[in-house]
């Protein structure tokens, strides 16, 4: 259970983030002015603040040295009604993780606040004792992909090479970085994961390579970057695509000379660290559109482990699901087999972890009975968040990575060709079937003459006993 300190002389702006808040299980106190929230800071120890600007006695950007001090430098939310340039410098230069404007959406300062509980657990865990275990998080997968993605951690966990990991969202990536980091000789080490999008734009420099005392305004005390905290062990940058260019020049020196300068300082201290790091992005286009540096992208991509979707591995469907059914509910019986099939056939755009969710959703309803079909939810934002197009694109992105691995280092050839194999006679059968087998309709909705189409059906073996004379124009 986290702590949030609210400091706003708004009941309401109060009341209103620590029922969401509390609902989410954060333990939450709050404070009218900054002098009362002092005292709260001092009892409470919280591991996120936030804190208006506007309140009786001493404004909230001159209480943001003190508050830095009293709560070890916890994140710092800053909102204000009365917001401006001079008001959102004056927040940033003192060190305040995020700035909103009210009125604000309570989901939007809930986000805000997440956020800013993924930078205290970094901070905690890379603070935490290094001969203390990481206990192993389950990987579960039985298909050959997924082997193949077993023998590549085993093979590259040894080394000390950097590790790019690749994947649409919720396909476990972090799972793969910590079992890099459990099996290398670095495991009695910190792992450290640093979540890029977790942090603010404003200061992922000060949070990566740490600062000294006076380096700007607020930065009362030096301070050591997240990346000296896991000093002899492993890094994992998460949402690699979302590094600011000026910091990504930065990060590569680091890389190249093993040191790290501090944000204000002129003397380098040497940096023994591994780094891993996660995309769910096509890096490359990201390089091809001069939005991330190539040397980066070459030194990060030593080695490269893509993690399959989940509706690309069917035969983990069952494992997992009753692996995570036991973990919410031991009395869960084993799925019906009418179940298994209606969870196979859904896309599952989220992945592992949507199924998780899922499945603890349907543990919920069944109380204990047999899950059934009903009892899983429709499948959220994954599905509504893409287009038909959109879908197709990234199965073809997806189809073309798979030839690219498997030519194994030699260009991939006649990708075109075998694309076209793929989807010509899938396209050709539906459109036949809607059109009841007529060529002639087949043609116009295809925008192609029926010579063409005869042909084409005939190059594929489909609807071979039709007699494409007797087609009649409609």
């Amino acid at each position: 259970m986290s702590r949030v300190l609210i400091i706003d002389d708004e009941q309401a702006v109060c009341w209103s983030l620590q029922r969401a808040l509390s609902h989410d299980g954060h333990e939450v106190a709050t404070a009218s002015s900054a002098e009362d929230g002092f005292v709260e800071a001092d009892k409470l120890h919280p591991d996120v603040v936030v804190l208006d600007v506007r309140l009786p006695g001493l404004d909230g950007i001159s209480a943001l040295a003190r508050l830095r001090e009293l709560t070890h430098e916890a994140p710092i939310i800053v909102v204000t009604a009365f917001g401006n340039l001079s008001t959102a410098v004056r927040a940033v230069e003192g060190g305040a993780f995020d700035y909103l404007a009210k009125p604000f959406d309570l989901d939007q300062a809930i986000d805000a606040v997440n956020r800013a509980l993924q930078l205290t657990r970094s901070r905690g865990q890379a603070n935490t004792s290094a001969a203390e275990p990481i206990e192993p998080e389950e990987f579960i997968g039985h298909s050959p992909v997924m082997q193949t993605v077993f023998k590549r951690i085993a093979l590259v966990a040894p080394t000390n090479a950097c590790v790019l990991i690749t994947g649409e969202s919720g396909t476990g990536k972090e799972l793969v970085a910590r079992a890099i980091h459990r099996y290398s000789s670095r495991r009695d080490r910190p792992f450290l994961p640093v979540h890029i999008a977790a942090l603010n734009p404003n200061l992922v420099e000060s949070e990566l390579f740490g600062h000294v005392k006076g380096a700007f305004t607020g930065a009362a005390q030096a301070r050591s970057g997240l990346l000296a905290l896991a000093e002899g062990g492993t890094v994992f940058l998460d949402e690699l695509s979302d590094v600011p260019v000026p910091v990504q020049v930065k990060l590569l020196r680091t890389l190249e000379n093993q040191e790290v300068t501090p944000v204000g300082g002129t003397q380098s201290q040497p940096l023994n660290i591994r780094i891993l790091s996660a995309t769910n992005r096509d890096l490359a286009e990201r390089v091809a559109q001069s939005h991330f540096r190539n040397d980066l992208y070459y030194r990060l991509n030593v080695f490269q482990i893509h993690l399959p979707p989940l509706r690309d591995r069917p035969e983990d469907m069952q494992p997992l699901a009753e692996h995570f059914l036991r973990r919410f509910d031991p009395r869960s019986l084993p799925l019906l087999p009418e179940t298994l099939r209606h969870l196979r056939s859904l896309p599952w755009f989220g992945n592992v972890r949507e199924l998780r969710n899922a499945l603890e959703h349907a543990a919920i309803i069944a109380r204990g009975g047999p899950i059934r079909a009903e009892h899983i939810p429709a499948l959220g934002i994954g599905t509504g968040a893409q287009t038909p197009a959109e879908q197709l694109g990234g199965l073809v992105r997806r189809w073309v990575d798979d030839k690219v691995r498997v030519a194994d280092g030699t260009a991939p050839v006649d990708l075109y060709e075998l694309l076209l194999n793929c989807v010509e006679p899938a396209l050709l059968d539906e459109v036949m079937r809607r059109v009841q087998e007529n060529r002639w309709v087949a043609a116009q909705w295809l925008g192609l003459n029926r010579a063409t189409v005869r042909k084409k059906l005939a190059a594929h073996k489909l609807f071979q006993n039709h007699n494409g004379d007797d087609d009649k124009e409609e």
